[in-house]
């Protein structure tokens, strides 16, 4: 696998290009985190005595607890103790970071054990909204809406250069998006009852639902994307009748015109081979 680099052009198994955070990060989480929990536990363990004389801190008891072993196993425990911690929060960051590789023949999202490829010809468009990468579809549906902090410019080169459309100005359909509440009209029927369950998997932060009830959503026609605890809604469109902003539409199964021949007229049909 190549990283950051383009297809060579021509080559009928081009290879792929991943976009993922750089090696120096992710190793810094993993040597930080631990040193930064490390570190805390040490000051804890050397404040437990001060903390135990305070009445507004909670679980007192077990400051009073940390403060009745000897040394050195109190502090030696406060050190392990808190790099653990500090391995834990770093594994939790590994599980939610996104990697995104790029080809022709497709684009596979992968976090954590969750792997999602789209094949090529379902994607009409890509772009950056805030922090989320986005594919749209043919019908204006959001194929892929994830959420990462993987560089913009290294995505949009990546997307590029395999032929993808990249929409620097971001989400074409923008203006379209209305905040969604109970018994809003212009929904499809069913799609109310599905946004008021999705509603409280956003309160309670449940991704799974999050995802399911938006795929269902999008089988009614509806696209919906979530912000500040907030949904908001707006409707699919026919790829024919509403093609995606600044895309020429094109008319199947219609050849190519000849350069300065608008119609087809007899002597327009082939070129002529002595010019």
């Amino acid at each position: 696998m190549s990283s950051g680099t383009a297809p060579p052009a021509g080559t009928a198994d081009a290879p792929r290009t991943v976009v993922a955070e750089p090696t120096g990060t992710v190793v810094a989480v993993w040597v930080l985190f631990p040193l930064v929990g490390a570190a805390a536990g040490w000051l804890l363990r050397w404040a437990a005595d001060w903390l135990e004389s305070q009445r507004w801190v909670p679980w007192r008891w077990l400051f009073k607890l940390v403060d009745s072993v000897d040394e050195p196993w109190t502090t030696v425990t406060a050190l392990v103790l808190g790099a653990v911690a500090g391995l834990v929060v770093a594994g939790m960051a590994a599980v939610e970071r996104l990697t995104v590789t790029v080809s022709r023949r497709s684009v596979v999202l992968v976090r954590g054990d969750n792997r999602r490829e789209v094949d090529r010809d379902r994607i009409l468009g890509v772009f950056r909204d805030g922090k989320q990468l986005v594919l749209l579809g043919p019908a204006a549906e959001e194929l892929v809406r994830e959420s990462s902090d993987l560089d913009a410019e290294r995505l949009r080169t990546a997307f590029e250069a395999y032929g993808y459309r990249w929409h620097a100005d971001g989400d074409p359909y923008r203006d379209g998006w209305r905040r969604w509440a109970e018994g809003v009209a212009g929904l499809p029927p069913g799609a109310d009852a599905l946004l008021q369950v999705r509603q409280r998997a956003v309160d309670k932060g449940d991704r799974r639902d999050l995802v399911e009830l938006r795929d269902e959503l999008l089988r009614l026609g509806v696209v919906v994307r979530e912000q500040d605890k907030r949904q908001y809604w707006r409707p699919t469109h026919s790829t024919r009748s509403d093609p995606v902003p600044g895309r020429a539409e094109q008319v199947p199964g219609r050849a190519e015109q000849v350069p300065g021949c608008a119609e087809q007229v007899p002597g327009c049909a082939e070129h002529d081979s002595g010019g």
